[in-house]
């Protein structure tokens, strides 16, 4: 993949995942807001269930919201190893990533012999 091309999918990627965090925090701060005036009415009960079902909710939308923080750092990195002139080889062994690979994964700083490695 050249230089290009790679650039250009490195930024549509990160378009995307900074369209997902946004979305994700403004859907985060709507549900804030939304607890703060339901806790204003005091004089209705909340079955336990359904707080522990909104925890679980803000847990959970939290994750994701950290998971898609990570890819954004991770693309940020790729673009970094693309300006260094290292974008497309593996960390580990040096050889090239292919262009299916980076094609599906656009941060892949492992070629597949090395990833599984580095997942462990």
């Amino acid at each position: 993949m050249d230089d290009a091309a790679a650039r250009q999918h490195l930024a549509e990627e990160r378009d995307r995942l900074t369209k997902l965090r946004v979305g994700l925090e403004n859907e985060h701060l709507h549900d804030e807001t939304s607890q703060d005036s339901a806790a204003d009415l005091s004089h209705v009960h909340q079955h336990l269930a359904d707080t522990a079902s909104d925890a679980f909710e803000r847990e959970k939308e939290f994750s994701i919201l950290e998971q898609v923080e990570a890819e954004l750092a991770d693309v940020d990195r790729a673009l970094d190893r693309l300006d260094g002139g290292s974008y497309g080889t593996c960390d580990v062994c040096g050889g090239s990533i292919p262009d299916d690979r980076l094609a599906a994964l656009p941060a892949a700083r492992f070629c597949m012999d090395h990833q599984g490695d580095a997942e462990v």
